[in-house]
């Protein structure tokens, strides 16, 4: 069947690709790459890929491209599953014999819930789903596809679990298909260059983080990877289709969970003198880091959550306090940027551990970061300790985000209601960045780069503007 792999419209700059870690619409305008669903496309002959949010497609332009396919494979989360269900039954009103599939973490977890969210859906992928996607394609009947839910006569059936990948280096590269069906310029992420390309290396991280979504519902708590040369040669193929890429984004879990393996991707990277940044955990020795550096390393993005060790044990982040800041001591004295993020609302926070982890950050002193609630996707500890021990707030447990897309907080604890904690995210900002050497620092970067300098300031409005609707927010609530 021909088959569209489609990022649905949504919400005005809301990033629900699969690149991103909370399905939502950020401070300032972000697009991860849909790379879950660009890899299974690869696998498709004569397949497009259509990432509407960034690429501002409208429903009516959606439908329309929608309308010369056979087979729709739509990419859902928790907060964004009605808004797909809307645009699958429309699919399917203007052509009725549209085969539609849906994939994502909330389908992986709650398969029957999801096709049951609408009659529009005739199947759902769970767990790994790229293969799936491709028999489906292929045009094999769905009772014999693995892996994958189905409808039948009423009633929804399971099919048996597919196995995971064993070998990564069996798919192929997702570059090329980033080439044949999307522009680059349409991605931005505040601390990396622009334009920037991001794809995995691997799948799955051996942390037990309790709130992270991908490892708890598609990729497992194995890291299983791509070769060092396997990266190595889609890097430089990804050089020569995208001269114009000022960074390349390495978007595994913890691309820093195998150091030796991460130390021979950096020095097979070496030659191709490319610029590269990747998630990392708040752990990583000094040599590595050095070796890292000395081979493109840019940025590494750094979840360090909680500058509480109480929580941090909680959320069995595996990382201490002290470790982080010698790791961060590292990163400074190597200059390897760093963009940090922290997590509001985890298990249990307190009014005392949110200003501890303020206090934490601006000791750390970053150069950028990023604070986010805590979301309790299904599928994930979070969520089962959160209704185990009453810790939803008295409304929908989907609503992780509001009306307009903005991420909500859905969790309270006692002396600490949902409210308190989202306001506590513009405090973070102002206290963070509302300093000397926080502010020199952007400004530095603006007068070295007249191109920097409008980008900041765009994003700077974008900001201001963001925290104006979730103040708005707030008095509606």
């Amino acid at each position: 069947m021909k088959t569209l792999f489609l990022s649905p419209p949504s919400f005005d700059g809301f990033d629900g690709g699969a690149g991103a870690r909370y399905q939502a619409r950020r401070e300032i305008r972000s697009f991860w790459y849909p790379t879950w669903l660009a890899q299974p496309a690869a696998l498709v002959p004569d397949s497009k890929l259509m990432d509407c949010p960034p690429h501002d497609i409208d429903v009516k332009t959606c439908l329309a491209e929608a309308k010369a396919f056979d087979h729709v494979i739509i990419h859902t989360s928790t907060p964004s599953l009605k808004n797909d269900c809307k645009v699958a039954e429309a699919i399917k009103a203007q052509k009725p014999g549209t085969v539609i599939g849906f994939v994502g973490a909330h389908a992986a977890v709650l398969p029957a819930e999801t096709l049951k969210a609408s009659p529009a859906i005739d199947w759902v992928g769970r767990k790994e789903f790229d293969y799936t996607c491709k028999e489906v394609a292929e045009g094999r009947p769905l009772s014999e596809v693995t892996g994958l839910s189905y409808r039948k006569d009423g009633k929804v059936l399971h099919n048996p679990e597919r196995e995971m990948i064993p070998n990564m280096d069996a798919l192929p590269w997702v570059t090329d298909v980033y080439k044949r069906d999307l522009q680059i310029e349409k991605y931005s992420i505040g601390y990396l260059k622009e334009p920037y390309v991001s794809l995995y290396t691997g799948r799955g991280c051996p942390a037990q983080c309790i709130f992270c979504l991908w490892p708890q519902t598609i990729g497992g708590h194995k890291y299983r990877v791509r070769s060092a040369q396997n990266v190595a040669a889609e890097m430089a193929h990804a050089k020569k289709l995208f001269p114009q890429a000022q960074e390349f984004f390495f978007d595994d879990d913890t691309f820093t969970a195998n150091l030796p393996r991460a130390r021979e991707i950096a020095k097979q990277l070496k030659p191709l003198g490319m610029t590269w940044s990747c998630n990392s955990r708040a752990n990583v020795n000094y040599e590595t880091l050095k070796l890292m550096k000395d081979c493109g390393l840019r940025l590494l993005l750094v979840g360090y959550e909680s500058g509480n060790q109480a929580i941090l044990d909680r959320i069995k982040k595996g990382v201490t306090v002290e470790e982080m800041r010698q790791f961060t001591r590292h990163c400074h004295e190597l200059g390897i940027v760093i963009h940090g993020t922290f997590i509001l609302g985890l298990p249990v926070e307190t009014r005392e551990t949110i200003e501890e982890t303020i206090r934490f950050a601006m000791e750390l002193d970053v150069f950028s970061i990023q604070v986010s609630l805590a979301a309790p996707y299904p599928g994930t500890e979070l969520y089962e300790l959160a209704r185990q021990n009453g810790w939803f707030a008295p409304q929908d447990k989907s609503a992780v985000i509001d009306n307009l897309g903005i991420q909500d907080s859905s969790l309270q604890y006692p002396g600490l209601n949902k409210e308190q904690i989202f306001e506590e995210v513009e405090r973070f900002y102002r206290q963070y960045y509302f300093r000397a050497r926080p502010i020199w620092r952007i400004v530095k970067t603006m007068l070295r780069d007249k191109n920097v300098m409008v980008r900041r300031l765009r994003e700077g409005y974008e900001f201001f503007k963001f925290m104006s609707q979730r103040k708005q927010h707030t008095a509606a609530a």
